[in-house]
């Protein structure tokens, strides 16, 4: 995941359909949007249609030693490729290859498995990124954090259409 990654948890399924409306009406592009839960019996349909509908490759895929998980956007394919990532570090080598801090992937995948949803957002520069920060605050997100190019180094890139 290149560019200027934003991270955060959503302690329950309603903050991040929020969350997902308030990108899709933002001007964030689907493509660049990436949600990832444990799958349990009570979350096993939780997510589907709404403003979840809106993000593309949505499905269920498995790392091997970790368990069950829901995953829609890059993240998906990232983590169901079964890169090297998931296969040897389990969920947090799979995290820390999507961007994420060794540290920062260790504390997600403890989030992640007691129950919180990560959303992650690809922007095309640092003022993408500091609006996705400031929507994953506004609508209840929990560890914020981002990976990728800083703000005084981020280069201009194309802007989304509003």
């Amino acid at each position: 995941m290149a560019g200027n990654t934003v991270f955060g948890i959503y302690p329950t399924h309603r903050k991040i359909e929020n969350a997902l409306t308030s990108l899709k009406f933002a001007g964030f592009r689907p493509a660049g949007v990436s949600f990832f839960f444990a799958q349990t019996d009570e979350t096993a349909n939780a997510l589907f249609g709404g403003a979840p509908g809106w993000l593309a490759g949505i499905g269920a895929l498995a790392i091997p030693g970790v368990g069950s998980f829901i995953a829609a956007g890059p993240i998906m394919a990232l983590l169901g490729g079964g890169g090297p990532s998931a296969r040897n570090g389990g969920l947090a080598g799979a995290l820390a290859g999507a961007g994420m801090t060794e540290y920062e992937a260790t504390r997600y995948e403890d989030r992640i498995q007691s129950g919180g949803i990560l959303l992650s957002l690809q922007c095309d520069n640092a003022e993408w990124a500091k609006l996705a920060r400031t929507i994953l605050r506004e609508t209840g997100a929990e560890d914020i954090s981002s990976a990728g190019e800083s703000d005084s180094e981020a280069k201009p890139r194309v802007r989304h259409a509003r």
